[in-house]
């Protein structure tokens, strides 16, 4: 095989590949297998049609397509490996020349990561918020806990926002019943909106037994779209009280004998999570400096893909809750033209940056270890519900076991980035990571 490879543009080159007809020899005779275990004639058994059959048949140049069709990866792949393409999306192959006995000749087009001028991290600098942790915000940490703690008693009087109601609903349009818009002795908290717009205004004021109608939107089933008109009754009415704020309620919702302790443990909980929001912040501000810094060129194929894997992502989100596009569009007063729009700048942006992050993995020598590699297995088939080698399987089944490894390996670059920047906040003090995650240096975060 001989190859060569053209530039394109910072993004996308050219591969011209000739092969030899004597190379494809191997694929040939593959095609004649292959064939031959697919069309049936008489006096032949199945897989045992001569060669000679198969091209008086079906035509030698079907097989020299098949040969073809078997033989272009590899030969590709082996273009890619001599000129060290670093390849991204799917290549574009055009076969120039197929003829009996003569080389094949065939180009491919490929989008390929750009070569990028990296800065010295040291001179990236960021600000972040000052930590703070106030009285307020524990005192709301200390509430939080409380409502945990909280009885709900029978009250004899009309519902106020805040309390909690059994109550039955019944929507129509047009007089007529709406599929699945009937239920009877749902609880609900009133004023926490989780159930239909309209329902807390108009529950309000109402006692045991008294009904009212409401008008609200649909966005899923027959009448999508419309409003309906919702009857609803109240059933029950309660309030939520309160344990008293003492070093007894301490003992109950901790393992502190007083309050005074439980409140110092929320302050350094509070504490930890500030922390951890200001390295969150640090690492958002530090790919953003960067992005600033270093001209990344994105190829218009993989933001196009990228787009478009959104999209259908959001399209299979919508459906699940039996919506779609057109009413999402409605119900965000956007267009189309404009969430597009949307979608190819976000999608855009998550290009560069995984650019940007591979770039910098390969002039650090990022690697990514088994162990690391098997607990980001492990993390994502938790979050699926999934077995870690039965996750792993359907990954490389899928072809993205890859896709795993690049995302852990970037992960690394992004963490190499954090601790090479200058970290300050709106202060002026100058923080280090061993700072935010509560380490000092050499040492791991005990929990």
């Amino acid at each position: 095989m001989q190859s060569t490879v053209e530039t394109l543009s910072p993004t996308r080159v050219k591969l011209s590949i000739e092969v030899p007809f004597a190379e494809l020899e191997p694929s040939l005779k593959k095609a004649y297998r292959t064939l031959a275990q697919q069309i049936s004639i008489p006096g032949f058994r199945k897989g045992k049609v001569p060669a000679a059959v198969i091209d008086q048949r079906i035509g030698r140049g079907a097989v020299l397509s098949e040969a073809v069709q078997e033989a272009l990866p590899e030969q590709y792949m082996a273009a890619v490996r001599e000129h060290e393409v670093k390849t991204i999306g799917r290549p574009e192959i055009d076969v120039e020349e197929l003829a009996d006995g003569e080389p094949l000749k065939f180009t491919a087009e490929v989008d390929v990561r750009p070569e990028l001028t990296l800065p010295d991290l040291g001179s990236i600098s960021v600000e972040i918020d000052e930590l703070q942790v106030t009285d307020e915000q524990v005192d709301e940490q200390v509430g939080s806990l409380r409502d945990r703690f909280a009885t709900l008693k029978g009250v004899e009087r009309a519902v106020q926002d805040g309390d909690y109601v059994t109550l039955d609903l019944h929507a129509t349009v047009d007089g007529k019943d709406v599929e699945g818009g009937s239920a009877t002795g749902i609880s609900h908290e009133v004023g926490s909106g989780q159930l239909l717009p309209g329902l807390d205004e108009a529950v309000v004021g109402l006692s045991a037994g008294e009904s009212a109608t409401f008008s609200t939107a649909l966005v899923g089933g027959e009448f999508a779209g419309r409003d309906a008109d919702v009857a609803v009754t109240i059933g029950q009415v309660k309030e939520k009280e309160l344990p008293e704020l003492d070093d007894d309620f301490a003992g109950l919702a901790s393992e502190f004998d007083t309050l005074d302790e439980l409140k110092a443990d929320l302050r350094t909980r509070l504490t930890r999570v500030k922390k951890m929001e200001q390295l969150m912040a640090a690492r958002d501000k530090a790919i953003d400096a960067l992005l600033e810094a270093v001209d990344v060129p994105t190829p218009e194929s993989v933001v196009a893909e990228e787009v478009e894997h959104r999209k259908e992502s959001m399209l299979s989100q919508l459906e699940r809750v039996g919506a779609d596009l057109e009413q999402y569009l409605a119900s965000e007063e956007q267009t189309e033209e404009g969430l597009n729009a949307e979608l190819t700048e976000s999608a855009t942006k998550a290009v560069r940056i995984q650019l940007l992050l591979d770039a910098l993995a390969d002039a650090n020598n990022v690697e990514v270890s088994d162990d690391e590699f098997g607990q980001e297995i492990v993390h994502r088939a938790q979050q699926a519900g999934q077995a870690p080698q039965a996750y792993y399987d359907q990954l490389v089944r899928a072809g993205v076991a890859g896709a795993v490894y690049g995302d852990v390996r970037r992960g690394k670059a992004l963490a190499q980035v954090v601790e090479g920047i200058k970290i300050t906040d709106s202060t002026g003090a100058v923080l280090t990571v061993d700072d935010l995650r509560g380490t000092t240096a050499g040492e791991s975060e005990a929990e």
